[in-house]
């Protein structure tokens, strides 16, 4: 039986900003539990829901050295759908009403809970044979782990695997506050190890001391080792390319099933694809007070509001779009101010085109996806993607940009031989963008039988957890075949 332990920020169902809990949620139960005994340890955060903190066990307390420092921990326990769960609690550290601060606390915050998960170990009755980190928070346990308990016997056959879900995202800090912060001897911070142009950053720890790396898909994988994806680190990534594995993200298709989904006023599936998506659309219009046309195509989308996820191309292009076509638009997501506001704007503009959320709600996300005849997703850059995936399990095609997950998971459409699953266009350009959705928006209007092609065939991909699932067992196996 292998052991592993996933070590997070969030994860579903405890605590939720993003995909990465989706993926440290929902993976872990993926894993053939015969071979496999997986587990997860996450911060205790006050702000975590009460109905979950309720559930919480809790288990013993320790003190955790870090630095100069000799901090409180506890930790709890809690049982979800057959997994286990740890949660390291000190009211310091993660207290207030979100999860992440300012990064001159989150660098230490995070310090902490890396150092408390070694820590915890021996009071677990559970030892891992890999320790599984996510992003930057995590960065620091396998720098720990060789560096301040590498000499002593129960760390020693303990192997580390860290996933880098968005590269942009780092955890960068000044240099001697780091040095203070951690602990770590001097030497650790050179520019061979943790010091990246001037500063301490814990990403690039997680990569230099890990014994693989691995990304959310392969194209992202590839892109992070190019000056234009590495985001300053490509140099690393090319020299670590040997331990670098892409592996696709996936999606719960479970939760994400349109035949179940107790959101929708009408459930489908294949066998009833239009009649079902044509009455979700005009509740779903009627709901946001547009005009209730089934025949009118519907553009959704449901993301974060910031330039990585193209809102500059899209501010761009939505005048000429909204004044020549005849096209609805529904957007759900919160993010930057500036792109808040330009989808403020465009909704108020024209009212009877576009319905903007600021905000986020599985409801309304769930609305979005069964009801829109097309997905937006143009990418600046897209390690992996999953809203395309849920987009596509609904009978929505998606149209994205080729980059990272996108690229891998969206097959472009083909007329002359009816095939692919979306729409996609090459560079990040407003005009292609334009153009794309004038593609799209040409087919579904003149040529029905080929839209329903592209549904149908988005609707039988499998991107469910079970494949990734299964590429993360051959590498534990690899990892721990080298002990």
């Amino acid at each position: 039986m292998k052991k592993i332990l996933f070590a997070a920020s969030e994860a579903v169902p405890f605590i939720k900003t993003g995909g990465l809990a989706d993926v440290t949620g929902s993976l872990p139960g993926y894993f053939d539990r015969d071979h496999f005994d997986v587990r997860v340890i996450l911060p205790k955060y006050l702000c975590m829901d009460p109905k979950w903190k309720e559930q919480l066990h809790f288990l013993c307390h320790l003190y955790v050295s870090l630095s100069w420092r000799r901090q409180y921990a506890g930790i709890f326990t809690a049982e979800w759908e057959g997994i286990t769960y740890y949660f390291v609690d000190n009211e310091f550290y993660f207290a207030g009403d979100q999860p992440y601060n300012r990064i001159h606390e989150d660098v230490e915050k995070f310090a902490f809970f890396s150092r408390a998960v070694l820590e915890a170990l021996p009071y677990l009755d559970f030892c891992p044979d890999i320790i599984h980190c996510h992003d930057w928070q995590t960065g620091l346990i396998p720098v720990f782990l060789r560096t301040l308990c590498g000499h002593q016997n129960y760390y020693s056959g303990i192997r580390t695997v860290f996933s880098i879900h968005n590269l942009k995202f780092q955890g960068r800090w000044m240099l001697p506050a780091v040095m203070d912060i951690t602990g770590l001897p001097e030497q650790i911070f050179t520019s061979d190890k943790l010091e990246s142009y001037g500063e301490a950053n814990y990403l690039k720890g997680g990569v230099v001391y890990a014994n693989a790396i691995t990304t959310v898909s392969r194209t992202y994988a590839y892109e992070i080792t190019t000056p234009e994806g590495g985001e300053g680190l490509d140099g690393l990534m090319n020299a670590r390319a040997d331990d670098l594995y892409g592996i696709q993200n996936g999606i719960d298709y479970d939760e994400y099933n349109p035949r179940r989904d107790a959101y929708l006023p009408v459930q489908f599936d294949e066998t009833d694809v239009t009649a079902g998506k044509a009455a979700n659309k005009v509740a779903f219009q009627r709901d946001l007070g547009l005009p209730a046309e089934a025949d009118t195509f519907l553009l959704g989308m449901v993301s974060r509001m910031t330039g990585q996820k193209g809102f500059d191309l899209l501010g761009a292009v939505l005048d000429e779009l909204l004044t020549t076509e005849r096209v609805q638009l529904v957007v759900l997501g919160t993010g930057e101010e500036q792109y808040e506001n330009t989808m403020r704007h465009f909704a108020g503009k024209y009212p009877g085109q576009v319905r903007v959320t600021i905000g986020y709600s599985d409801e309304m996300a769930h609305r979005i996806y069964a009801s829109a005849d097309a997905f937006l997703m143009p990418s600046l850059f897209e390690p992996c993607g999953l809203s395309q995936l849920m987009s596509m399990r609904y009978g929505t095609v998606p149209i994205v940009r080729e980059t990272g997950g996108l690229k891998d998971t969206v097959e472009p459409y083909n007329e002359y031989e009816q095939t692919g699953t979306g729409f996609s266009f090459a560079n990040y350009n407003a005009h292609e963008l334009l153009a794309t959705i004038r593609y799209a928006m040409e087919i579904f209007y003149q040529n029905s039988k080929a839209w329903y092609g592209l549904i149908i065939r988005g609707m039988r991909q499998n991107f469910s957890w079970q494949a990734s699932a299964e590429e993360y067992e051959k590498l534990y196996r690899r990892l721990t075949d080298l002990k």
